[in-house]
């Protein structure tokens, strides 16, 4: 698909005009709030980090902050940095061209484009017209682009930097255009890089690695790789949940962590005094929010934790790397409720959690397993994963929505497997849902850095870009 086309080009560099002229007065306007909170100077920035907690609603700051005291015997680095007054602090404005609540098609084309899409929409305008990224500008300028995602790596997200495609599931479309414009390349989606999975067979894994690409496929791969440009799909989909890595070892011995790959671009990008755009996501957070998962959610809130940790770690000494941590959209919103005579049973079901062994995704797998399964298969299969017992009327109800049978749920968002099973846990463990879809509420923000006052206040996503573009420019 052509991502260059002269009007496109022409376009971007009147809007980089005009957006120089308001983020200068917005800049301006905001001085004295700001300046408060990071006390210094505009600096040079020679690389930018955005991480991306996809899906991940406000409110699981509190949460993951709360689990992590509760399984780790230590906080979250994200609630370091909300405290730190050296970060700046803001929310983002997450809406699409087409609706309050985005998809992450949407919201990462706004970031990546400048622009407002549709929902579905991988930088292309409402009107058809396709939108240059900012990895492909900014690959002209010699500036090296990483992309990272525990998704497949074609995913919307990650995509929104670097791809242009009317639809967001054309992932076979998008594959090919990272080729020579993004640097590093690591997460899941293998079947998109590989002849015998793409629908025109181009065997797309030998291009990369004719192009000077180390191409990679398993984490001892990852691990013992040198070259400066790098792929690596270590799965064919999407990784699996850390939940459910975490409870097999051979899982965890092929399929590298986020924290892993997120080393592994950064280092290589610190290693060269180029200028670096890298972006790092979460992906199945939003996924387990989806599914209304709270086991598996909190754990990859915490895998995303950790990876945020170890870019602290390596950036500590560096006064020229702006990072930025935030999300694309919130999520089915997920709460802690009060529980009890006078709430005092509410920490004991919120430990609960850490009992849980498996991803809601798992267990729907090893259901669909179990022909004809009857309420006590069921039963046992929960207790055994989730560890909690359903009531008699409970097992009966969610093997009538497996079968597609109505049930009495007036929540239509509810009204399906997933739906069921998050009520059913959130009764033991005080956490509600509002339902299984994104949300439009504004997301949480932190930068640290050079020029990290940029993403103080009130974000709207659109003007993401232009701060991206201005800062390594």
């Amino acid at each position: 698909m052509n991502t260059h086309s002269t009007s496109s080009e022409i376009g971007r560099r009147d809007w980089l005009k005009a957006a120089s002229l308001t983020s200068a007065a917005a800049l301006f306007s905001n001085s004295i709030a700001t300046a408060e909170s990071t006390g210094k100077p505009a600096g040079k920035v020679r690389g930018v980090i955005f991480m991306v907690s996809d899906g991940m609603s406000p409110g699981v700051l509190t949460l993951a902050e709360s689990y992590s005291k509760l399984t780790r015997n230590k906080g979250t680095q994200w609630w370091s940095l909300m405290n730190d007054r050296n970060a700046a602090r803001g929310l983002m404005d997450t809406a699409s061209a087409n609706s309050m609540v985005t998809d992450s098609a949407a919201a990462s084309s706004a970031w990546g484009g400048g622009q407002r899409v549709n929902n579905g929409a991988i930088n292309v305008s409402p009107d058809g017209k396709e939108i240059t990224p900012i990895a492909a500008i900014l690959k002209k300028k010699d500036v090296r682009i990483g992309l990272v995602s525990t998704a497949t790596i074609t995913h919307a997200t990650p995509a929104g930097f670097a791809a242009t495609t009317a639809k967001r599931g054309d992932e076979d479309d998008i594959a090919p255009q990272y080729l020579d414009r993004v640097d590093v390349i690591l997460g899941g989606g293998s079947g998109h890089f590989n002849g015998k999975d793409r629908g025109d067979k181009r065997d797309l894994s030998g291009d990369f690695a004719k192009a000077g690409y180390g191409v990679v496929s398993n984490r001892d791969g990852l691990l013992a790789a040198r070259e400066e440009k790098l792929l690596g799909t270590f799965t064919r989909g999407h990784l699996p949940f850390t939940i459910d890595r975490d409870q097999n070892a051979e899982m965890a011995k092929a399929v590298p962590t986020l924290t892993e790959m997120s080393q592994a671009a950064l280092t290589r990008f610190l290693a060269s005094d180029k200028p670096f755009l890298l972006q790092i996501e979460g992906a199945r957070i939003d996924h387990a929010a989806h599914l209304n998962d709270i086991g598996a959610l909190l754990n990859e809130q915490l895998a995303f934790d950790d990876a945020l940790a170890a870019v602290l770690v390596l950036i500590a000494k560096r006064d020229d790397v702006l990072l930025v941590v935030t999300s694309d959209h919130g999520n089915a919103n997920p709460g802690l409720n009060g529980t009890g005579n006078a709430y005092t049973d509410t920490t004991k079901r919120f430990a609960r959690i850490a009992n849980m062994k498996s991803s809601y995704e798992r267990l729907f797998g090893e259901w669909e397993k179990i022909k004809d399964g009857d309420a006590g298969q069921l039963t046992k299969l929960i207790k055994e994963n989730l560890d909690f017992t359903l009531k008699p009327d409970e097992a009966t109800a969610l093997i009538e929505i497996f079968q597609k049978h109505p049930v009495v749920e007036w929540n239509e968002q509810l009204s399906k497997p997933e739906g069921l099973l998050g009520q059913f846990a959130g009764n033991r463990t005080a956490i509600g849902w509002t339902g299984t879809s994104h949300t439009s509420d504004p997301t949480l923000v932190s930068a640290l850095g050079p020029q990290s006052d940029r993403f103080a206040g009130m974000v709207k996503n659109s003007d993401v870009f232009g701060h991206l573009m201005e800062a390594l420019g």
